[in-house]
């Protein structure tokens, strides 16, 4: 008789990034199946991330949710779903070369709306009335330069419904006042800062006020949208004045990447 085969889960500081992401979204109270869901996959993709080192292909994808998730954004797994989809590469051909197809820039989500017994509310013209829950858009250095027009509609959706936002920007590494990681720098998010090849780092801001755990987390709607207009409705100018005022980055930095979330805060 052979004997078993030991299991592969490994120790924590052992796991590949994948798997620590999703460790993350565990303790957050979500389980594999429904972390599958959010990716596009199924739950056995999700438990390779442990046993056979896979994942690397989601790591962008999992850490956006998991932003999303720290920063108290929407749970629901379809605004997760849609927010995923930005960032999950899509799968190589046989010829093992990646589907030249390009990611969409730009996500709007929304959900059905329930009455207190948690029945659909049906609208006038027979179908289920749904309610706006999230956005997403994200602007590259071309587009930041033109004006970043599609970053716009999230803050006006924002601003709409009454939601909170949070963005991710992408600059070059030695223009951020803040050693990566310092809570200082971006308080109840996750600090992990995603360093770029070429010299570039990502970081995430929502303007926590209370710090980490306090429910305060994600910068008000309308006042975000009070800023951009201020901006003259150019929302990259609006972020990067707000780094600079509050002592993120060194004035005339270039922001080369952008990246703008909605979402409606949940009701307690």
């Amino acid at each position: 008789m052979s004997p078993q085969k030991k299991r592969r889960g490994g120790r924590r500081d052992q796991r590949n990034e994948a798997a620590r992401l999703t460790d993350q979204l565990l303790d957050a109270g979500f389980n594999k199946k429904q972390v599958g869901e959010i990716l596009g996959r199924n739950g056995s993709l999700v438990s390779q991330f442990f046993t056979k080192n896979k994942g690397a292909s989601m790591v962008d994808a999992l850490r956006a949710v998991v932003q999303e998730v720290q920063a108290g954004g929407p749970r629901d797994l379809t605004s997760l779903k849609a927010l995923a989809a930005g960032y999950v590469q899509p799968r190589v051909n046989k010829s093992g070369f990646k589907a030249r197809v390009r990611g969409r820039a730009s996500l709007r989500s929304e959900k059905i709306v329930k009455d207190r017994r948690g029945r659909p509310v049906v609208g006038a013209d027979g179908k289920p009335v749904k309610a706006w829950s999230s956005s997403l858009a994200k602007a590259g250095k071309q587009h930041i330069a033109s004006g970043a027009s599609r970053l716009r509609p999230v803050v006006e959706d924002a601003a709409k419904f009454g939601g909170k936002i949070a963005f991710t920007v992408r600059a070059r590494k030695g223009s951020f006042k803040h050693d990566s990681g310092r809570m200082a720098d971006s308080p109840g998010l996750r600090r992990g800062v995603v360093q770029r090849r070429d010299g570039t780092e990502e970081r995430a801001y929502a303007d926590n006020r209370g710090g980490p755990g306090s429910g305060e987390e994600g910068f008000d709607g309308p006042e975000f949208k009070a800023m951009v207009d201020a901006a003259g409705g150019d929302v990259s100018a609006a972020v990067q004045q707000w780094l600079i005022d509050n002592d993120r980055i060194e004035p005339g930095t270039q922001i080369v990447g952008l990246e703008i979330r909605a979402w409606k805060p949940r009701e307690d």
